[in-house]
């Protein structure tokens, strides 16, 4: 038989990475602090990134499976895919920061006097009375200590995201280490620490946003 005519296999993925994409832009965000706040997502947007995400995996050879928050502007995307066939996995582990009573607020109704706690301790100061950003990394390395070998569909959060980027850095980090977010629908591949670092302890930290600042979502 020609070479031709033969069927093209896809390529095998790499094994244990992370293929995450950040979820759409949801309506209703801009200017705003944004983390458990549930915004709705535009079905159009979400079909389009599972196209894409659907598209990545025939291409890629990765798995019929998707993990995703439980907020809409992740989980949407998920059952978008679920209509393709693929299995959606909710998990509340990927959720975004709690941003506590500042959360759905206007990045410009909070002053300087609000973020001076968090600044003084980027790690275990809970913002807004919510949830400190080291419980955010412990979140994240709880769930890739979970994930089974091989390669993992993920629809994230910004602030997640970061947290995942920064999981290997065992200094204190500093607002300055903290990485500009992820576009909406941007994919990231991304090797899992948790394999090629075995021994990697679930008690880092991620620094805030600036004041001002919408970091997260």
């Amino acid at each position: 038989m020609s070479s031709r005519l033969q069927p093209h296999a896809a390529p095998e993925a790499p094994a244990d990475t992370l293929w995450i994409w950040r979820h759409p832009r949801p309506r209703a965000a801009e200017g705003r602090c944004i983390g458990r706040t549930d915004l709705p997502l535009d079905p159009r947007r979400a079909r389009r990134l599972a196209r894409q995400m659907h598209q990545a995996a025939l291409r890629h050879g990765l798995p019929r499976e998707v993990h995703t928050s439980p907020l809409q502007r992740c989980a949407d995307v998920g059952r978008a895919l679920a209509r393709l066939g693929y299995r959606h996995r909710v998990d509340a582990r990927l959720l975004e920061l709690d941003f506590g009573r500042w959360d759905g607020l206007p990045w410009s109704r909070l002053s300087a006097a609000d973020f001076a706690g968090w600044e003084a301790d980027f790690e275990h100061h809970p913002p807004g009375g919510g949830e400190p950003v080291a419980a955010l990394r412990a979140r994240v390395l709880s769930f890739l200590q979970a994930l089974p070998p091989g390669p993992a569909l993920v629809v994230g959060h910004a602030g997640w995201i970061n947290a995942l980027r920064l999981v290997r850095q065992q200094e204190p980090l500093t607002a300055a280490d903290w990485p500009r977010p992820p576009a909406y629908g941007q994919r990231l591949v991304i090797p899992n620490p948790c394999r090629s670092m075995p021994g990697l302890p679930a008690d880092g930290g991620t620094p805030p946003p600036s004041p001002g600042s919408p970091r997260a979502a």
